[in-house]
């Protein structure tokens, strides 16, 4: 429904936001197709016309895939990619560190872990945070577990130039 992306992007710029998330996870996007996720990057691309920073959805539970993805797909236009923890295949807390370093080194843009646990069943841990804090690419987490006290120790053991953003779904 473009007519309706249009309203609700014209909406959210008009009303100050900072920036704004294509192709989350919360919405249909797990079920859309490759060109249907690029038909609308490139509507929204073209809407926003540059005004507001954008963040684009790039997760899954198949690792290799999202790599090729990434490798080959145009994001001319975003500014970082935000990836959900793989869902359903409950990886390990080894599987996790090894998706989302495979996913920083093929990204071309900087990468935002998502930490959904209420919708993934898998919750990644401080140690994995510390671990994939180093890697050059991941620049902050979108935290949205129940336990808002991981909050400082994600800090703690991240740094101050490791970015957190918050809230639960």
């Amino acid at each position: 429904d473009y007519d309706a992306l249009r309203v609700l992007i014209e909406y959210l710029i008009g009303n100050d936001c900072d920036y704004l998330v294509v192709l989350g996870t919360t919405a249909e996007t797990p079920t859309l197709s490759k060109d249907e996720r690029q038909d609308i990057k490139d509507f929204v691309r073209k809407q926003v016309a540059g005004r507001v920073p954008l963040i684009v959805g790039h997760g899954g539970n198949n690792t290799m895939e999202l790599v090729e993805e990434l490798k080959t797909g145009d994001f001319e236009g975003f500014s970082a990619i935000l990836s959900v923890v793989p869902y359903y295949n409950k990886p390990s807390q080894e599987g996790i560190y090894q998706h989302y370093k495979a996913i920083a080194e093929a990204s071309p843009l900087p990468v935002i872990l998502y930490n959904v646990p209420s919708r993934t069943g898998v919750d990644i841990p401080v140690s994995v945070y510390k671990r994939l804090s180093r890697i050059p690419n991941i620049v902050g987490v979108k935290e949205s577990s129940t336990d808002i006290s991981k909050i400082a120790r994600i800090k703690n053991a991240c740094g101050p130039d490791f970015s957190i953003w918050s809230g639960n779904d």
